[in-house]
């Protein structure tokens, strides 16, 4: 599932669909903000983790509202101090990113590391983090195409030299709008969930028991 912006019915319409069977069901971050029931959203997800092993939970840049301010920010900002520190000690250990075999799933766009073994020692904060958490791809030739409104962009030299150095051949990924749904050949997949942007809610199924390479291999059902 791609950004949900407190959008629970399609939180919920998810959960009902494909939890109770086998399937595994992530989440690629921003749960909050935008939407109008931010808070009931998050609070059904972090319920739901803790009784559901296949349900996963990952970090988008809108969990992380304690450690790089932004806005809007309507959910952190309607909190009591005493609630942006509970939240933000329950959203800071989520994991950045969710593998599988021949593909990579994360919010925004993968580090520049050796291995994935090396997103382990990923410092909160760290510029790597920053472009997990907020960075965006453009389909055009080149590496660091510079920032947008404080969003680091890159390019396809960018994304075929990172994704050969972790060896996957998808990127399932969320957080800009602005993106195609496909890029690079139809290796890089930029989905959402959610009503927030006026798109069609989305979500992407893959066979985990096979090698997912491209396009070809991904399932779009629309809610």
């Amino acid at each position: 599932m791609g950004d949900t912006h407190g959008d629970l019915q399609a939180s919920r319409v998810v959960v009902k669909t494909y939890l109770p069977k086998n399937y595994t069901v992530v989440f690629l971050g921003d749960y909050v903000d935008r939407g109008p029931q931010s808070r009931e959203n998050l609070d059904y997800l972090l319920a739901l983790r803790e009784t559901h092993e296949n349900l996963v939970l990952l970090a988008g840049n809108h969990e992380m509202y304690p450690i790089e301010s932004f806005r809007p920010a309507e959910f952190w900002e309607g909190l009591s101090p005493s609630g942006r520190e509970e939240y933000g000690t329950a959203l800071a250990s989520l994991p950045l990113a969710a593998e599988g075999k021949g593909f990579l799933a994360l919010h925004g766009v993968p580090p520049d590391v050796a291995s994935l073994k090396a997103f382990e020692g990923i410092e909160t904060g760290s510029p790597q983090w920053f472009r997990m958490m907020w960075g965006d791809f453009r389909e055009k030739e080149g590496e660091d195409l510079g920032p947008f409104l404080g969003r680091p962009r890159f390019g396809s030299g960018y994304f075929f030299r990172v994704m050969k150095t972790l060896r996957k051949h998808l990127l399932i990924r969320s957080h800009d709008p602005r993106a195609p749904e496909w890029m690079f050949g139809g290796r890089c997949l930029t989905i959402f969930t959610s009503s927030a942007y006026g798109r069609d809610r989305r979500i992407a199924v893959v066979n985990l028991s096979g090698t997912t390479r491209s396009c070809a291999d991904v399932e779009l059902v629309t809610l």
